[in-house]
């Protein structure tokens, strides 16, 4: 039916042109390769087998074949055979059906892992890759934002949580275009990025437990990949038909004329294949030995610095290829803006493990003009003991920065010996990272994140309660440094609950106070709570998706979260690219000057406070000076105000006080003319001057 020729190497994947459709796939130390072509996704046998020959059809370790008059949304998948010696480090199988590790979209119709282990054929149980012509679509002009970064405003979320839940009222739930439909309420929150938890093909079906009651825990963060080009298929509402792609960038589009940018949370640390006992999905039947850290002990076994059962030899050659053309490729044809990398210090290790000092693949996104407007995050350690915050490779890079987490989670539950370690938070981290000529924008300040409590859960348990994972609690870290505000867990008691909120409001205004680049967990902005659970990346349901109820139950705090995000957008002192300098303004303020409740008396070197001040100086005539107190001390306390020149103190901020008094508008502020402001226990206010 179908005439083939030799093809071509490069590009790598399936590349379909007006006559037909180009092959490529690399393995070293294969034998053979064989390639299967389905009509359909769901078709259990292919209609065509092609035997890529070993001489014609291959240049050096990639086998290629063309084959005439093939179409777009044709399914395809290998069979690749050569030595299996698992204490050599390879694991051919020819009876594996493996998928195209350049493949930009799948189906997982037929998928059945368990039969992906083990030495049968799978055939008829398998996924299939799909072809599409990824050049065929109306941009309308779209293009990367490139916003600056100190400008940034992150929101952590999940594509499928975010709209799956009851309440979402939107017609795709779950999906891209379920985003697309939740817009208005992005845009009305006024962040300038989403960052999305993985998107990239994972294996939704993996069942990771099974409970008592037969309900089934699967994979729902999604940090598992096996298909690095595609766009999950969950995500879409028409997969089968090989529409990934277009509805990705759909919702990119959508989101860049909302002028919001798209970050991806990548994980290239390890694969959804997992150890000696996991499925062969691609890289472990394509060349096991090239794509994997392997024990040089028993080469059987990986090596698993990422936790997750497999690490990735991300500095091979080859696999640095392919690294750097997955990411090209999102960048290029997708249109993303910006890259998160979990664990990301797993990449700067070498061929035997070891920690590179110019470890290539990560200099090479750092300095290659392509990814040169590209935001770049690292998640800087890895689950082997590397911790890299501050000195992570490269000087773009920024870093979430879980010091700053850290030192805001105990100072605002009362902890002392804190208010050095904060003031160094607030003032971007300049203890970690100037010493080294990075910059503010390296830091990620954040309080909460995907993986530990919410905000919510910040204040309402002293413990993590992750009994619902089925691992008797034992999952998660230990340590959250959490305050329950009184009571452990749910409550009926306002005075509580208000209390919880006020705690909430603390995290919020500190966060979009300290310069850096803030980023806000999906849900915190209306108290969102997972009852406790740290780790609920095993549930796929009410428990983790965004509850839409709570945009009305607890608008108050999404007021909150409004007005402070708009009022660090509207202040250029910041979003400042450069350390605090010591420079003054015209009315005599210095850019930062600490106090505690007396002024330029910040008690360094007194371990018992709990208290700190601090006045950051307008240096743009229409921008406003800000005086900031920060009491979390068991008693009310007064705190002396600095005298400033041909300008008054208002208020703006004190989150003791029920809303709308909470925060102020900037029209509303209230004169402000003592000379002592009385800061409640636990709690925040912020002066700003006209």
């Amino acid at each position: 039916m179908y005439k083939t020729k030799s093809g071509k190497a490069h590009p790598l994947g399936a590349t379909p042109d007006a006559n037909g459709v180009n092959f490529s796939i690399f393995s070293e130390n294969a034998t053979s390769v064989k390639l299967l072509l389905f009509n359909k996704h769901n078709d259990l046998d292919p209609f065509l087998e092609i035997d890529i020959d070993h001489i014609t059809n291959r240049t050096f370790h990639f086998w290629h074949v063309y084959v005439e008059g093939l179409k777009p949304g044709t399914h395809y998948t290998y069979r690749i055979d050569g030595q299996s010696d698992v204490s050599s480090g390879h694991r051919f199988n020819p009876n594996k059906i493996l998928l195209d590790p350049y493949s930009k979209g799948n189906t997982n119709d037929l998928w059945n892992r368990v039969d992906a282990c083990g030495e049968d054929d799978n055939l008829h149980s398998s996924m299939r890759s799909v072809v599409i012509d990824s050049s065929n679509y109306d941009w309308e002009g779209d293009t990367a934002l490139n916003l600056p970064i100190q400008d940034s405003i992150i929101y952590e979320m999940h594509v499928r949580g975010f709209t799956n839940g009851e309440g979402s009222n939107v017609k795709h739930p779950g999906t891209f275009r379920g985003i697309i439909e939740k817009i208005p309420y992005l845009k009305s929150l006024g962040i300038t990025a989403v960052e999305l938890l993985p998107i990239f093909e994972f294996d939704s079906k993996e069942i990771l437990k099974v409970k008592e009651n037969g309900y089934e825990l699967r994979n729902y963060w999604g940090y598992s990949t096996y298909s690095f080009f595609a766009p999950h298929a969950m995500y879409c509402t028409n997969p089968e038909i090989g529409n990934h792609i277009n509805e990705f960038r759909d919702m990119v589009k959508a989101l860049h004329k909302a002028g919001i940018e798209i970050i991806l949370d990548v994980v290239f640390n390890h694969s959804s294949e997992g150890n000696h006992q996991g499925p062969t999905i691609n890289f472990k039947g394509i060349d096991n030995s090239i794509y994997y850290y392997l024990s040089p002990e028993s080469r059987e076994f990986y090596f698993d610095y990422s936790g997750c059962g497999n690490t990735i030899n991300c500095n091979h050659p080859v696999v640095e290829k392919f690294i750097t053309d997955c990411l090209a490729y999102w960048i290029n044809e997708m249109h993303i803006d910006g890259l998160r990398f979990d664990e990301g210090s797993i990449l700067s290790r070498g061929e035997d493990g070891t920690p590179l000092k110019h470890p290539p693949v990560l200099w090479n996104l750092e300095l290659a003009e392509i990814f040169s407007k590209t935001k770049l995050i690292a998640e800087a350690w890895d689950a082997a003991g590397l911790y890299q915050i501050g000195s992570f490779t490269g000087f773009r890079w920024s870093e979430w920065n879980g010091k700053y987490r850290d030192t805001f989670r105990k100072f605002l539950k009362g902890d002392t010996g804190e208010i050095g370690s904060v003031a160094a938070r607030v003032a971007g981290s300049a203890d970690l990272y100037q010493h080294s000529r990075h910059r503010p924008t390296n830091s990620i300040n954040f309080m909460a994140c995907h993986d530990g409590m919410t905000l919510m859960d910040l204040v309402s348990y002293n413990s993590k309660n992750n009994w619902e994972n089925g691992e008797d609690n034992k999952d998660g870290i230990d340590e959250n440094l959490s305050w329950n505000s009184g009571i452990e867990g749910e409550t009926d008691d306002q005075s509580i609950i208000r209390f919880r909120k006020q705690r909430i409001k603390n995290f919020l205004s500190v966060l979009f106070l300290s310069i850096g680049v803030p980023m806000i967990l999906s849900g915190d902005e209306v108290g969102k709570s997972q009852k406790g659970n740290n780790n609920v990346y095993c549930q796929d349901n009410d428990l983790a998706w965004f509850d839409w109820s709570l945009v009305d139950r607890n608008a108050d705090l999404l007021r909150f979260t409004q007005k402070i995000i708009e009022f660090r957008r509207n202040c250029s002192n910041l979003r400042r690219s450069y350390f605090y300098l010591g420079n003054i303004n015209i009315r005599g303020l210095a850019d930062i000057t600490w106090h505690g409740c007396q002024l330029n008396s910040p008690g360094w070197f007194d371990e018992n406070s709990r208290v700190l001040a601090f006045t950051i100086a307008s240096f743009v005539d229409s921008e406003p000076d800000i005086h900031v107190m920060m009491n979390m001390d068991s008693q009310n306390l007064n705190f002396e105000i600095p005298v400033i020149e041909d300008r008054k103190w208002y208020r703006f901020v004190d989150t003791s006080l029920d809303s709308p008094n909470d925060i102020l508008s900037k029209k509303k502020v209230k004169l402000f003319k003592e000379k002592l402001y009385n800061v409640n226990s636990y709690s925040i206010a912020i002066l700003i001057s006209k």
